[in-house]
């Protein structure tokens, strides 16, 4: 049984300007900044929200739609500052902005010859002109947009990256079909942590499959660009400290994408598969634990990361849901014994069956066994023993990037034994004892 389900995707073209000058993209993203720090400035000053959209749209030097996105992308990030109690407060822009269009407003694009040409505005009466570049399957997406009724182009965004002119198009597929969650035969529960994602594979039958993936590298960089800012408030440099914030957006961006992509090519093994998160949006509202942990708590992408694995699994056909998240990482998963003390950190041990555990994969199991409890009909399996842990490990090396799994950790009867690893066969996902 399917269901439909509108799903947007992103597809990124370079450009090929081939008429108008190409400065005039480069001068409308000049603006956008400054439109974007106008409503900040303004805001800050304490004016009407909407005083500031009239006056800003007013004087802004670009085509009426454009100016009116920016200004929804700044009264966004705004929203999201105030939603979360103060955190992530929208800093002044430093670097050029992208600029975002609508679909036959701000940009168009036009079928000719099997290749698709464009035309941005990049100010009022102010045209660049020329073709798209890209892979066949991009082209195909944009050309099924483009003529089939089920679909329709979006919003884009003219921007910059690594130092080539790139248009970003939105394409929305009306229609496209996900699995109903009731009938899936596969609930994998997902763990998501700061420095790590756990998966667990439950079926009616038993325990399927469960990964651990670690990217340590996010909070060491997110750690890293904060004292980098800090110091540069500290120093009065406000200019280094937005280019800075910028650069570590960009790296959690990108190393989200990564992470989501592994996760749902791993879930895609199983049949019939339904995703389960917890359900961590009042989250903040229950945390109070001083400054530092605070800060640490609060920003981390727990709502993104799920966002990217949700978004993508969807245009899989696969469907998610939620379960309330009390006590997931404290219950064990073999005898079902809840008491905070089972849990370490890392480590799990029940204080009833001394079961012990990757804290984090058995809160993944926990959270597929909750789901199925709330399924009408439906068996919650009794475990005695899980399957070994295996971790992947998403980092960066002089090399390349390292995105498989590269370390396993043996469990046997349930029981995590000390000091015994494996290398994993990245194409199999098998792990060789050491």
């Amino acid at each position: 049984m399917t269901q439909a389900q509108a799903l947007t995707k992103t597809l990124v073209f370079p450009l090929d300007v081939q008429s108008g000058n190409e400065s005039l993209l480069h001068d409308a993203r000049l603006e956008c900044r400054r439109v974007f720090n106008e409503v900040l400035r303004l805001n800050y000053d304490g004016w009407d929200w909407d005083r500031i959209e009239d006056v800003v749209e007013q004087n802004a030097e670009l085509v009426q739609n454009t100016a009116q996105r920016i200004i929804d992308k700044a009264f966004d990030a705004l929203d999201n500052y105030y939603d979360n109690d103060d955190w992530g407060r929208p800093w002044y822009k430093h670097e050029t902005f992208p600029l975002r269009m609508n679909y036959g407003e701000g940009y168009n694009l036009f079928l000719e010859d099997e290749t698709v040409r464009f035309r941005i505005s990049a100010k009022p009466y102010n045209h660049v002109k020329g073709e798209l570049r890209g892979t066949p399957d991009q082209f195909d997406l944009l050309t099924q947009a483009m003529k089939d009724d089920d679909w329709h182009v979006g919003t884009a965004e003219a921007l910059v990256r690594h130092g080539r002119e790139e248009l970003h198009v939105t394409v929305t597929n009306e229609t496209a079909e996900v699995s109903a969650k009731t009938t899936a035969e596969t609930v994998v529960g997902v763990d998501i942590n700061e420095d790590c994602i756990a998966l667990a594979a439950l079926t009616e039958s038993g325990i399927e499959d469960s990964v651990v993936i670690d990217y340590p590298e996010i909070k060491e960089e997110r750690h890293h660009y904060f004292t980098m800012r800090k110091r540069m408030q500290e120093a009065g440099q406000t200019a280094f400290n937005d280019v800075f914030r910028d650069k570590e957006q960009r790296f959690v961006h990108d190393q989200l994408h990564t992470v989501s992509r592994r996760v749902v090519e791993w879930i895609q093994r199983f049949d019939s598969p339904v995703i389960v998160f917890e359900d961590l949006k009042d989250m903040r509202d229950d945390i109070e634990y001083g400054t530092r942990m605070n800060r640490r708590l609060h920003s981390l992408p727990f709502a993104k990361l799920r966002d990217f694995i949700t978004y993508k699994a969807a245009w899989c056909g696969i469907p998610s849901d939620d379960v309330d998240p009390e006590y997931t990482s404290q219950q064990c998963p073999l005898c079902g014994h809840t008491e905070r003390a089972n849990r370490d950190k890392k480590r799990f041990k029940c204080r009833e069956c001394e079961h012990q555990d990757h804290a984090d994969r058995g809160a993944g199991v926990s959270v597929a066994q909750k789901w199925l409890r709330k399924q009408d009909n439906r068996n919650v399996p009794a475990l005695n023993t899980l399957p070994q842990v295996r971790k992947w490990e998403l980092r960066r090396q002089a090399s390349g990037p390292v995105d498989g799994p590269t370390v396993t950790h043996h469990t046997a009867q349930g029981h995590q034994t000390d000091d015994v690893s494996g290398v994993s066969d990245q194409s199999t996902g098998r792990s060789s004892g050491a």
